[in-house]
C-alpha cells in the first residue's frame, strides 16, 4: 500500500477505482466498500484509492466542540488499511477552504485534475462540497463530462452493514468492548506512555503502570475494569485495566487509567504501551475497605487467568 501524505503529491496512479470518506474505526461497513474497490480494481486493471481526510472535518470546522472522539489514531487507521489490501491511501489536509469548494470544483479540481479518477464508489446518500450540495446525481452528471464512472453503494447495501463510526464511538463509550470490536471486525486498541502514579497498587499487591493516552482526541472506554493484552517494547502481556476515578482509594473526578501485567515485574516508567482490549469484566465500584478491594481484585485475576 503507497500511502500519499499530500494531495498534491501524488504520482500517475493506473486507472484509479476510488472511494471517499474519514474512515474512522475502519469497521465492517468500511471493510467492505473497501473490498469492493478493490474487487473493481481487478476487474478493470486498475489500482484501488482510498481518499481519506485529516484532521477529521468536524475538528476543523467546529474547533470549540470537543465532544468528538476518535476511535482511530492517524498512525492506527494507517495500520488497519494496510491490512485490506488497498493499493493507495491519500490523506487530504483538511481545511476550511476545502468545505468551501463548490461540489463542481471538488469533483474538477481535486478528484479528476490531481487523481484521475476513472471510478468512484460511493454511497447512496454521501454528500459533499459547500454546504453538502453535492450528491451521487451530480457525479453521474460529471461523469461523462470528466470520464469516470459512478458506483453507488445502495441504501439495501448500507442498511446490510448497520454499522456505523458512531454506534462504534457509543459502545465504546458505554464500555460495551464486546459489541464494539464485533462491529469493527478487530480489536479496539488504544496507546499511551506510562507516567508516574500514587504506586498504591503496589501495596495491595497489583502494581500497575499509570498510562497517559498520546492523542488527546482518542476516544477512552467507559469506566470500568477490563481485560487487555498489553504489548511492551518487548513482549505481550495479559493485563487488568482500570479506568476510572478510584473511588476506594481517591477522593477525585479525575479518570485515570492503570494497568497491571499478569506475570510482569519490572520498571516501565516512560514505555509506550498499546491496549487491546478484550471484554469488559466489572464496572468500577467502591469498597468498603483496601481488604476489600483486594479481595475482588484477586477475583478479578482469577477471571482474566481462566479464559
Amino acid at each position: 500500500m503507497i500511502i500519499h501524505k499530500s494531495i498534491n503529491e501524488i504520482g500517475e496512479i493506473k486507472n484509479p477505482i476510488l472511494t471517499v470518506g474519514t474512515f474512522d474505526g475502519v469497521h465492517v461497513g468500511h471493510q467492505k466498500i473497501i473490498s469492493r474497490i478493490n474487487e473493481l480494481a481487478q476487474e478493470k486493471n486498475g489500482e484501488s484509492v482510498l481518499l481519506t481526510f485529516h484532521p477529521h472535518p468536524r475538528k476543523v470546522l467546529f474547533p470549540d466542540d470537543d465532544s468528538l472522539k476518535l476511535i482511530n489514531t492517524i498512525e492506527e487507521k494507517t495500520a488497519l488499511l494496510e491490512q485490506f489490501g488497498l493499493d493507495h491511501v491519500i490523506y487530504m489536509a483538511f481545511e476550511k477552504s476545502l468545505s468551501r469548494m463548490s461540489p463542481v470544483e471538488y469533483v474538477r479540481d481535486i478528484l479528476v485534475n490531481k487523481i484521475g479518477i476513472k471510478t468512484i464508489v460511493i454511497g447512496y446518500d454521501h454528500h459533499f462540497g459547500r454546504n453538502r450540495e453535492g450528491d451521487i446525481e451530480l457525479l453521474r452528471e460529471l461523469g461523462p463530462i470528466y470520464d469516470f464512472e459512478v458506483v453507488e453503494i445502495t441504501a439495501q447495501d448500507i442498511d446490510e452493514i448497520t454499522v456505523s463510526s458512531t454506534k462504534v464511538r457509543r459502545a465504546i463509550e458505554k464500555g460495551d468492548i464486546k459489541i464494539a470490536n464485533e462491529f469493527l471486525g478487530h480489536p479496539f486498541c488504544m496507546t499511551g506512555t506510562v507516567v508516574a502514579g500514587a504506586k498504591l497498587g503496589r501495596e495491595l499487591g497489583y502494581p500497575t503502570a499509570n498510562l497517559q493516552v498520546n492523542d488527546i482526541n482518542k476516544i477512552i472506554p467507559g469506566n470500568g475494569v477490563y481485560e487487555v493484552i498489553v504489548q511492551t517494547k518487548e513482549n505481550r502481556f495479559t493485563g487488568m485495566l482500570n479506568i476510572g476515578t478510584k473511588p476506594t482509594v481517591a477522593d477525585s473526578d479525575e479518570t485515570s487509567i492503570e494497568v497491571h501485567l499478569l506475570d510482569f515485574n519490572a520498571d516501565l516508567y516512560g514505555q509506550e504501551l498499546t491496549l487491546t482490549f478484550i471484554r469488559k469484566i466489572r464496572d468500577e465500584q467502591k469498597f468498603d475497605d483496601l481488604t476489600a478491594l483486594k479481595n475482588q481484585l484477586s477475583k478479578d485475576e482469577e477471571s482474566v487467568r481462566r479464559r
